[in-house]
């Protein structure tokens, strides 16, 4: 690593470990424990290993698509698109199986390979063209959905057979497959994001991309590659989300770009760049996954359950600022 580099990279350490991430983690944690004992106290159903153990089959697909989005909104980018993205892939998966007879993994790698794609292309678009990246997204968010939307043509794909279904309803020992899908992922993001040259990169350019570029990091190459990490994850989350629900639809995952940055910003991720950590981004993702859950059995109204999960948002970004000044 060149001496400029080297600064920028020590510059931009000393930045991210200004706000103590042990501390602000243990604060969500906290906040997690407090919000399982009082949906405990709401109903019987919920503290249970089998309760527990099958709303984390409802956190996956989110937490997955959370990873590379704490990594892009780190760079100050945003991707709005990922909700889009995983329906066009679970259609393709579905149509790829039914209508022109490819295996059912041969159809998941098929959605895989279009996941990747979408997200190659917004990549492309910010880093080459230099366009917004909240434009770029807003615009392939409408753009993918509605191919999903007239590939579908109204109608879902069922019937997928049964060895598939057990990435989205088996289990290895207690735990559900697609839980130890995402333990993997959360353990290799973090390690990049924490111990690598990528990572540091990554923080150098949320602080300043201008000085980051004159220290000789390659901005344009390390956007494509997050974009692309986040189609990747996608169609991963695609093929998930078809098993466990066992049918491929154009609407699949609908809102699911809110929650997403909803968990990442409630991880601590700061929205202007340069701050986040996929540990609080799992966290955030936890406490929202457990709030439904929990909400859902004590049969609290949806549009209550809306208004409790966005203040625990704000109190939690307003406790942020609040240490940061």
């Amino acid at each position: 690593m060149r001496a400029p580099e080297a600064r920028l990279a020590r510059r931009s350490a000393g930045a991210r470990w200004a706000l103590p991430l042990p501390q602000r983690e243990m604060v969500l944690l906290g906040i997690l424990v407090l919000c399982v004992f009082i949906l405990a106290r709401l109903s019987d159903k919920f503290f249970t290993v089998a309760n527990l153990l099958t709303s984390t089959r409802y956190a996956v697909e989110v937490g997955l698509i959370g990873i590379p989005m704490t990594m892009i909104i780190i760079t100050r980018g945003i991707d709005l698109s990922v909700a889009s993205n995983l329906a066009l892939s679970a259609m393709l998966l579905g149509l790829s199986w039914r209508n022109l007879g490819l295996s059912i993994w041969a159809a998941a790698l098929v959605g895989l390979a279009v996941g990747t794609l979408g997200g190659l292309l917004n990549g492309l678009v910010v880093a080459k063209l230099r366009v917004p990246p909240l434009v770029v997204t807003l615009a392939t968010l409408a753009v993918y959905r509605g191919v999903a939307t007239g590939l579908g043509k109204g109608r879902g794909v069922t019937g997928f057979p049964e060895e598939f279904s057990f990435l989205g309803h088996g289990t290895i020992g207690p735990a559900p497959v697609q839980l130890l899908i995402w333990v993997l992922a959360i353990v290799l993001a973090a390690i990049v994001l924490a111990r690598t040259a990528f990572g540091r990169q990554l923080y150098a350019i949320g602080h300043n991309e201008l000085a980051a570029r004159f220290a000789g990091v390659n901005v344009d190459r390390l956007k494509v590659i997050l974009y692309t990490l986040s189609g990747f994850l996608c169609g991963l989350a695609a093929a998930i989300y078809v098993a466990r629900v066992e049918t491929a639809k154009s609407n699949a995952a609908t809102g699911y770009e809110l929650r997403v940055i909803t968990a990442v910003v409630l991880g601590g991720t700061n929205i202007n760049g340069g701050e986040g950590s996929v540990l609080g981004t799992t966290l955030g993702v936890l406490i929202v996954t457990v709030l439904n859950n929990g909400l859902n059995l004590a049969r609290v109204p949806d549009p209550a359950q809306d208004v409790l999960i966005g203040c625990v948002l704000v109190l939690a970004v307003l406790a942020y600022q609040r240490r940061r000044s």
